[in-house]
């Protein structure tokens, strides 16, 4: 058989047209404050051929979450470093038997459209392993990412594992409204316990109060969260998962009970402050030492030997009723820059999500 150079060419064409082209979100600048739309910047690249053991993912929901962030305060600006995130996505090709073609996975992957990658190697010890998702049955897949993920486990260990509310007790959950803390009020619930949650809207509260069942919500825009507190828990308050640290959670911790417990999930007021200028607060260790309150940070990665019966108990108390699941999805790839900012301003309701 004879082959011509046009053949040739054209053979060399075909193959490089059938490489994988990706989409991915970069850093552009370094954020000053509430990150900005032109902070980031959109690339394209060819993706290489994939070798033993390598998969190549496409995704189909990606997350975005507040401890994003955070990672703006630690690389240098205009570095082109991909943005992390978790992602919801599927295998459209694979040279490893552990995860097969049209598996549905989770993904450390970052704000990209496709990744190739490879589960043995070695990867950042902060983010959760790739795993295919168990079956979530009639629900939504985009679930992988909120209540039957890494939220719904966060919201789950750190109410059950650190704080082990007992019911009667008053728990006091900051950040309610959003991913992690919606489900802790309902999982506290649940567990017997009265219920106070801290958001940032009217329109918020009443979603925590009449849809989820929340005892109390306090609007910390416009009520006095020390004068309200006292007035819904004039005992004092058991349990307190704190979301968003600063005043608020100086407030909450100083009109605790003896032997109270405090799990710190994490810290909203701060993230769009340099750290120079992060909000001063009130000062709680008085008040730790004389009612030995007990006060844990925790990274839900710990509990990776129990992810997956986390899911599994989630998901059973969606089938039966007892936690509701709401998700703020934005459409377009395109998109998630300015998803990623509304959900810095509290846009969103439940898990903030980007659908590509």
């Amino acid at each position: 058989m004879k082959f011509t150079l046009l053949t040739i060419l054209s053979c060399c064409f075909v193959f490089a047209c059938a490489k994988q082209q990706a989409k991915k979100f970069v850093y552009a600048k370094k954020f000053d404050g509430l990150p900005k739309v032109s902070d980031f910047q959109l690339e394209e690249e060819t993706l290489p051929e994939l070798k033993d053991g390598d998969v190549l993912a496409e995704a189909l929901f990606l997350s975005v979450d507040p401890y994003m962030r955070s990672f703006g305060e630690f690389l240098p600006a205009g570095m082109g470093i991909t943005m992390p995130g978790g992602q919801v996505a599927k295998i459209i090709e694979s040279k490893n038997a552990d995860y097969p073609k049209d598996a549905i996975i989770y993904g450390s992957l970052g704000w990209r459209t496709h990744t190739v990658f490879n589960r043995n190697v070695t990867q950042d010890p902060y983010s959760i392993p790739t795993y295919i998702l168990p079956s979530f049955a009639d629900l939504p897949r985009s679930l992988g990412l909120g209540t039957l993920g890494m939220p719904g486990n966060t919201a789950q260990f750190g109410l059950l594992e650190i704080i082990q509310p007992k019911a009667g007790e008053v728990l006091v959950v900051s950040g309610a409204a959003g991913a992690v803390g919606n489900l802790v009020g309902q999982i506290a619930k649940a567990k017997g316990c009265k219920v106070i949650g801290i958001t940032g809207s009217d329109e918020k509260c009443k979603w925590l109060t009449n849809d989820l069942g929340f005892d109390h919500a306090i609007n910390y825009k416009n009520e006095s969260v020390n004068d309200v507190l006292k007035k819904y828990a004039p005992q004092g308050v058991d349990c307190y998962f704190d979301n968003v640290g600063g005043e608020i959670s100086s407030t909450v911790i100083n009109q605790m009970r003896d032997f109270g417990r405090i799990a710190v999930c994490g810290s909203i007021s701060s993230y769009n402050l340099p750290f120079g200028q992060w909000p001063q607060a009130t000062i709680i260790q008085p008040t730790v030492v004389f009612k030995q309150l007990k006060m844990e940070g925790f990274l839900v990665q710990r509990y990776w030997s129990k992810w997956f019966d986390g899911i599994a108990q989630s998901k059973r108390w969606i089938d039966e009723g007892r936690l509701k699941y709401h998700e703020t999805i934005t459409e377009g790839f395109e998109n998630m820059p300015q998803a990623f900012i509304d959900m810095l301003q509290g846009k969103n309701f439940g898990k903030a999500v980007v659908k590509v």
